[in-house]
């Protein structure tokens, strides 16, 4: 991929020399309310609690692992990783120009994420994250998450290498930015607890691999030979009967949260060759036709 000299957003943090620490939890929050509001008060901290687990606006991991403190050290970065985090804000000023051109298409404004890069553990609008989960999308603040040990990870476990390969991972956390300012997400939230929660959730996934496909056809021009080959390796590699196989020695449909690795890659090629966003629709037709 051809990313060197280009265009960088300004709209990633920094947070490689911040360390965030996990302090109290649902047990000491719950009981600093009753303290000063009685039974009653703890009643309506649950409700609304859930209420906003329902949405989607915050994660339920805020409540089992508390709030967090952050202290700040100087960042000493290696050369890799300082190459590392550049491209990181090339690929996310990339994202910027296809989301912005494909809604001003449809007459609407593209709000821009933000992209936070860390390491280890980090306070986010859904709760305490962690490196051992992967780079993730918060709705709650609308900021992409990412440890670039990551990469690693991905070229080591994955057997996925490459910058595209890279590139992609964040263009999938992008796509669900995309469907949290289109109302995708809070409705897709609204099926948690009940019996289809695991479709809609593959139904969420596959969509965003669309969306990355239709970034990766907005970002043709600057692509490599090879390029997209990397991309369908890492969506090869991260699907669920892949994932599955490789941690449990089996696979199993119903607990699938993101697709096959066939449905991951048929997706994002099906966005390759479109480059809209309108027809990217995942919701609409039979799931075993996913």
């Amino acid at each position: 991929m051809k990313w060197k000299g280009r265009r960088e957003s300004e709209n990633v943090e920094d947070a490689r020399g911040q360390t965030a620490t996990g302090v109290g939890g649902a047990g000491t929050i719950l009981t600093l309310i009753g303290r000063r509001f009685g039974l009653k008060g703890i009643v309506i901290a649950i409700v609304l609690a859930l209420v906003a687990w329902k949405l989607g606006i915050v994660d339920p991991r805020m409540f089992l692992e508390g709030g967090s403190t952050t202290s700040s050290e100087p960042v000493a970065a290696t050369p890799e990783e300082q190459e590392r985090f550049d491209f990181v804000k090339v690929v996310l000023a990339d994202t910027e120009d296809c989301w912005t051109a494909e809604f001003a298409r449809h007459g609407q404004r593209y709000k821009l994420p933000a992209m936070t890069v860390y390491r280890g553990r980090v306070s986010t609008g859904c709760g305490m994250g962690s490196a051992e989960g992967g780079p993730f999308y918060c709705p709650a603040d609308e900021k992409v998450y990412i440890d670039l040990s990551f990469y690693d990870q991905l070229a080591e476990t994955f057997k996925s290498p490459g910058d595209f390969a890279q590139a992609y991972v964040i263009a999938h956390e992008v796509g669900h930015h995309v469907q949290k300012l289109m109302g995708t997400t809070e409705k897709v939230a609204a099926k948690r607890g009940g019996p289809q929660e695991n479709e809609y959730s593959v139904r969420l996934e596959l969509q965003a691999d669309f969306y990355a496909g239709v970034w990766a056809a907005h970002s043709q021009k600057y692509l490599d030979p090879g390029d997209i080959e990397e991309a369908m390796r890492a969506a090869n590699a991260i699907g669920d009967d892949a994932i599955q196989k490789q941690m449990r020695g089996r696979v199993m449909p119903h607990a699938f949260t993101h697709g096959t690795s066939e449905q991951r890659m048929r997706w994002f090629m099906a966005g390759l060759r479109s480059g809209r966003i309108e027809d990217g629709d995942t919701f609409s037709q039979p799931y075993r036709e996913l």
